[in-house]
């Protein structure tokens, strides 16, 4: 390898040399030559070397240490607080095109544009070397990942969130098959944040399996391993039969029955996805991604891709989420980012207490009326704001967590925030159905992404934003998985965000009623009633759940305003939905059936009922 032994020294150099990979050092040569970093530092699997990286961040102010031990707090710009949509592009080869709503850039153009951007950014920096496993170590599901990153604060918060990975690279006996990052935060301010954010690039190369990821901090653009790898492994799996989904993967325990049914479940951000997967006494696998196979007579398995959470903490409250808040309340190994501090104390937007007048949080020196430079005041905290934990120091973690068979998949859950239309709980007519629920998915826009707040968006399996391949494809793969079953899991949609002149129609814990009723749907226990959009449940089974779950009574006024079918409000998503299909190729046929159906459907229950919102007693 040609590097300056000042760069790379001896010993840096033998972790390289041990992996009999000749890939591995090509592209460690490759970047190395291009960012220009003061030292190379190649990390293992070693307990030292895990440390070095969080101790780094420490050192180079990246984090700072909190008054608990074991937490420290990490500062994103202001301009660097949610995922950057517009930057974020798939590198597109001529001649191929993907969907209207994937942001693509010529490939050519955009490698010439990032290797510019890159040449001596990291100069005077370290860059870290680093090798994680997406999934569990030893599996067929899992993808070996090479991450290379100028941030400690990166590299501390992936060896909080994957599991690592140097060993997982020498099973690979020199093969070329894993992914790889690059990752700069560039220039850095007095705050060591990223100073160029004009010059912010995500960019996803399909054909070398690569992320480029350059002046920026916040986790979902820089670590490499996050949603940017589910780009990649999205395209990978398209290919090869499988699915990867932006979804949970959770274990559902009905009190009084002795079994597990697991669930896996997407949701767009902010829409119940992390909360859904930690319901009270029930066991969490995975929050944000999942590989599902085929296994054992045909059955799904999942396994989370990830060993952590990088979770939203806005509204995380004793009451509401009582795991999680204890876990961000207690010792252990824990970033904070973007929240306020005072007097090395952590406080966020909704946790239950009334937080300070003044402190330090992502713009500064912070006081109650401070404004941005549009005149807008800032927050104490972010709405966005994020904690980094592992998911194996939580008092809800499923014993099969790290199985690398992975569990069996019972039911899918898709969701969605819906404030005039989606009922809290419906089951499709068939998995074809269940595609066609998953694929006409629409959402109303958060703190989360770059765009507008409250923008009703389309976002087919919570997905659109990772999609690497065309809807069309996209979609008849999610078909053709669950035909090649001997039993698909059984789908499901959700929305907790119904509201009636204002006030919403459900609590949030409320979802635990409407999990326990889908658990109960896979054991064949609960008796349906079918509308035009799908199995929904009966009032005497919701009445009693509630009743066993809460304690609390349930009337039949609460049943009719939450399960009343609003058609014309469907037809109206249903108009939407068809107009952006028709636009895409390669679309399956049987999309446009359930879609034409389920229309029918509608139009022959306002016929019949003479109404446009039809009560679910009407159904029976």
């Amino acid at each position: 390898m040609n590097i300056d032994k000042n760069i790379l020294n001896e010993k840096n150099l033998k972790k390289l040399v041990a992996l009999n990979n000749p890939k591995v050092m090509e592209i460690v040569e490759k970047y190395t030559k291009l960012c220009k970093p003061a030292k190379v530092t190649v990390l293992t699997d070693s307990e030292e070397d895990i440390n070095y990286a969080r101790e780094l961040s420490l050192k180079n102010r990246e984090e700072a240490k909190l008054a608990m031990k074991g937490h420290t707090i990490h500062f994103d710009g202001p301009q660097d607080q949610g995922r950057d949509l517009i930057n974020t592009r798939v590198l597109l080869p001529k001649g191929l095109k993907l969907s209207e709503a994937i942001e693509t850039i010529d490939r050519e153009q955009g490698l010439k544009e990032v290797f510019e951007i890159l040449d001596g950014i990291m100069k005077g920096k370290e860059m870290l070397v680093i090798f994680y496993c997406l999934g569990p170590t030893n599996s067929k599901f899992s993808i070996p990942a090479l991450q290379l990153t100028d941030s400690a604060y990166v590299a501390h918060s992936e060896n909080i969130l994957y599991r690592q990975g140097y060993q997982e690279f020498k099973r690979l006996e020199g093969s070329f098959n894993f992914f790889y990052f690059i990752h700069s935060a560039g220039k850095l301010d007095e705050r060591k944040n990223s100073i160029d954010v004009d010059k912010r690039r995500v960019y996803m190369d399909l054909k070398e399996d690569r992320v480029f990821t350059v002046n920026n901090q916040y986790a979902g653009n820089s670590v490499g391993l996050k949603k940017l790898a589910l780009r990649l492994a999205i395209s990978k799996a398209n290919k090869e039969g499988w699915l990867c989904e932006h979804m949970f993967i959770m274990g559902a325990h009905p009190e009084g029955k002795n079994r597990i049914t697991y669930f896996t479940g997407a949701f767009p951000t902010a829409c119940g996805k992390t909360s859904t997967a930690m319901i009270s006494g029930q066991t969490i696998v995975g929050d944000d991604i999942a590989y599902i196979r085929s296994g054992n007579g045909k059955q799904a398995y999942a396994v989370n891709v990830e060993h952590g959470i990088f979770g939203i903490i806005q509204d995380i409250n004793p009451t509401d989420d009582p795991i999680i808040y204890k876990a961000l309340t207690t010792p252990r190994e824990l970033i904070f980012s973007n929240i306020l501090v005072k007097d090395n104390k952590p406080y966020w937007l909704g946790m239950g207490q009334d937080l300070p007048k003044e402190g330090i949080n992502y713009s500064g020196e912070w006081k109650e009326g401070k404004k941005d430079n549009k005149g807008k005041d800032i927050l104490p905290a972010h709405k966005n704001a994020r904690y980094t934990i592992r998911i194996n120091g939580l008092e809800n973690a499923d014993k099969k967590a790290d199985d690398p068979y992975g569990v069996p998949v019972s039911g899918f859950i898709y969701g969605g925030r819906d404030s005039d239309t989606s009922i809290p709980i419906s089951q499709s007519l068939s998995w074809p159905h269940g595609v066609f629920i998953g694929a006409v998915i629409e959402s109303e826009t958060v703190a989360g992404t770059s765009d507008k707040e409250g923008t009703i968006k389309h976002n087919p399996m919570s997905n659109i934003e990772f999609l690497t391949v065309p809807l069309g494809p996209y979609i008849h793969n999610h078909l053709s998985f669950g035909e090649s079953l001997d039993k698909p899991p059984l789908v499901f949609a959700t929305n907790y965000f119904l509201k009636k002149e204002g006030k919403f129609l459900n609590t949030k814990l409320d979802k635990k009623v409407w999990l326990l009723w889908a658990e109960g749907r896979v054991h064949n226990e609960y008796r349906v009633i079918e509308t035009p959009v799908g199995f929904i449940p009966k009032y005497e089974d919701l009445k009693a759940l509630f009743k066993q779950v809460f304690g609390r009574g349930y009337t039949q006024q609460e049943y009719v305003d939450q399960f009343t079918i609003k058609v014309n409000k469907y037809l109206e998503k249903l108009d939407r939905i068809e107009k952006i299909y028709q636009k895409e190729k390669d679309v399956p046929d049987s999309f446009f059936q359930h879609l034409k159906k389920q229309r029918e459907r509608l139009k022959q229950a306002q016929k019949k009922f003479g109404k446009d919102e039809i009560s679910p007693f009407d159904f029976e």
